[in-house]
């Protein structure tokens, strides 16, 4: 079994104090090594301003000489002049070499390093007016201790920033985890079969479009579960009322109660009774077996030209007895698609079913097989009453049209369209109803990829 997951709140903290870790690390490393440079740079500036200011003084007289030494000596500086002959006077003499003498004789300033009493120095020399130099020099310690002193500085900042981070981290966790959890609770209530759950909408927009779907799922489990309510309920009536004919004609017979010359005509009755039964159990059983995931589909080439035309064959006969003008439209050409014909045959004969049941006598139905762009098409239109915009919406709901047209026109077992939707889309097409044809009823056109 797997340990406990950490939740995203904890993922989040510890992402964030990762992230402000590491750029607190990397910004440490580069301070560190920059402080030194940074410390020494500095103290040349220091110097060089220090000789600057004295390279303009019109002489440098003992007095103003023991003066700057003084000035020097906290940070251990020394002093020296570099006569315009050559020759230097005072402490930090031993430090400068004949390179340095050069370049300050010929008027340019000196920054360079050196070594003075067995100490690493920074050197500093700037020329005067009058053809010498002044030379200043430090102990590198002093640029030591001002490093140290810049990477203390710069510790402080670096841990404030890495708590901050981590304060962060727990805020922003908190802020999306929040409105997460709530979704999450709201998903699991669903899940039990609560509805009317109202989900969080704050926080983040992701979190919020979670909310949002949520709050449309909920709307969509509501319609249909109600849809699958007046299903069950008309499915428990269509049972019901052929069943109550057979039970009572059943214990008529039983009880003698039935004439012997109405026998024959009550087998008639329970006879058409059975086969209504009969025809509603099998839509209920291929609307199941559509569903199932184990639905058998065999693509082979068919010419949809030469299947309408076996459907209109067989359909002729029934369109006739009710008066109804069947009519043919196919290509010329073989209109040939990798399907499955008896699922393409079967889907035929359900949307024909369908239109001859709502095309009055003297009506036609048309079944007709055409190509598209890319694509085989095969229509089925009718002259009947046709669809309503509201029709449209819940045409392929199971039980749905039979429901509402069940008084005033005649219905099946409001399971066919639902099961032509079903095999369209097991067979890769697209089937879309139109509420009124050019025969001015419904008519629901097949779309197949060729």
């Amino acid at each position: 079994m797997s340990g406990r997951r950490r939740p995203l709140a904890g993922h989040l903290v510890l992402l964030t104090t990762v992230v402000a870790a590491v750029a607190a690390l990397l910004t440490g490393l580069v301070a560190w090594q920059s402080a030194a440079h940074a410390a020494e740079q500095r103290e040349r500036d220091t110097l060089t301003r220090q000789a600057t200011l004295l390279s303009r003084l019109p002489a440098l007289s003992p007095v103003l000489f023991r003066g700057a030494e003084k000035l020097a000596g906290p940070n251990g500086e020394q002093f020296a002049v570099l006569a315009a002959d050559g020759t230097v006077a005072g402490g930090a003499a031993p430090a400068l070499d004949l390179a340095s003498r050069a370049a300050l004789l010929a008027g340019r300033p000196v920054s360079t390093d050196g070594l003075l009493a067995g100490q690493d120095v920074l050197v500093v020399g700037s020329p005067t007016a009058g053809g010498g130099a002044v030379v200043l020099t430090e102990p590198y310690a002093t640029v030591d201790r001002t490093t140290d002193q810049i990477r203390h500085d710069i510790g402080l900042p670096l841990l404030v920033g890495l708590l901050g981070a981590a304060l962060a981290g727990g805020l922003l966790a908190r802020r999306i985890a929040r409105p997460l959890t709530a979704s999450a609770t709201v998903a699991h209530r669903l899940a039990e079969g609560e509805r009317g759950v109202v989900a969080p909408t704050g926080g983040p927009r992701e979190a919020a479009e979670i909310g949002r779907a949520l709050t449309t799922l909920d709307r969509a489990l509501t319609r249909s579960e109600n849809r699958q309510r007046e299903f069950l309920l008309s499915v428990s009536h269509e049972l019901r009322t052929p069943l109550t004919a057979v039970q009572g004609y059943a214990e008529a017979l039983a009880d003698g109660l039935i004439e012997p010359e109405r026998v024959p005509e009550v087998g008639r009755t329970l006879a058409e009774e059975t086969r209504r039964l009969d025809r509603f159990l099998a839509d209920l059983l291929d609307l199941a077996r559509l569903e199932a995931d184990d639905f058998r589909v065999e693509h082979t080439p068919t010419d949809l030209g030469a299947l309408v035309a076996e459907a209109a064959a067989f359909w002729s006969g029934p369109c006739a007895s009710q008066g109804v003008d069947l009519r043919v439209e196919r290509p010329d050409a073989p209109l040939l698609v990798t399907t499955d014909p008896f699922r393409v045959r079967q889907l035929v004969d359900g949307l024909v079913q369908n239109a001859l049941r709502a095309t009055p006598a003297g009506a036609p139905v048309v079944l007709a097989a055409r190509a598209g762009d890319g694509t085989a098409v095969i229509e089925v239109r009718d002259g009947g009453p046709g669809l309503t915009e509201d029709d449209l919406a819940v045409a392929f709901d199971p039980g749905a049209l039979r429901e509402r047209y069940r008084a005033t026109r005649p219905v099946g077992s409001g399971l066919g369209l639902a099961i032509a939707h079903r095999l369209t889309t097991r067979l890769g097409g697209e089937i879309t109803p139109h509420g009124h044809g050019p025969e001015g009823g419904a008519c629901f056109t097949v779309t197949l990829r060729r």
